[in-house]
């Protein structure tokens, strides 16, 4: 039998507030989501300006990420290069670049889904947020 690690909220916390620092830096206004290796929310915080609609869509990209096991964006790549059937994959809510999956020892063990800005500036607010764990 294997030990699996875990999120605690002492993690949630580090990683919501380095996400926070690199999105005040920019000036960016998103909501971060950060949830568990089943995709199950943890934390959300839709900061001060962003819009109502990035609350639905951070979650949906860090779920995504969560239990795809990789970052969003390659759902992305998967359909803007044509394979539009992707579109119909159950339980999938946003295909879009913004979740970037937490991985410790070669394990995911949640994600970080970000909205708010440009999908490229989203991914890296969360892969700033999940430095601040050194992992």
């Amino acid at each position: 039998m294997k030990t699996k690690s875990f999120l605690e909220l002492a993690d949630v916390k580090v990683i919501a507030a380095a996400a926070e620092s690199e999105a005040l830096k920019n000036n960016w206004a998103v909501t971060i989501a950060i949830v568990d290796d089943g995709g199950h929310l943890l934390w959300l915080q839709r900061m001060d300006g962003a819009a109502a609609l990035s609350s639905h869509i951070g979650p949906a990209k860090a779920h995504t990420a969560a239990l795809g096991r990789r970052e969003s964006k390659g759902y992305e790549d998967v359909i803007n290069g044509g394979r539009t059937a992707f579109l119909t994959v159950p339980g999938v809510h946003a295909l879009l670049e913004g979740g970037v999956p937490i991985v410790k020892d070669g394990v995911v063990i949640g994600a970080v889904g970000v909205s708010g800005v440009k999908s490229n500036e989203d991914a890296q607010i969360a892969k700033a947020g999940i430095a601040a764990l050194g992992l």
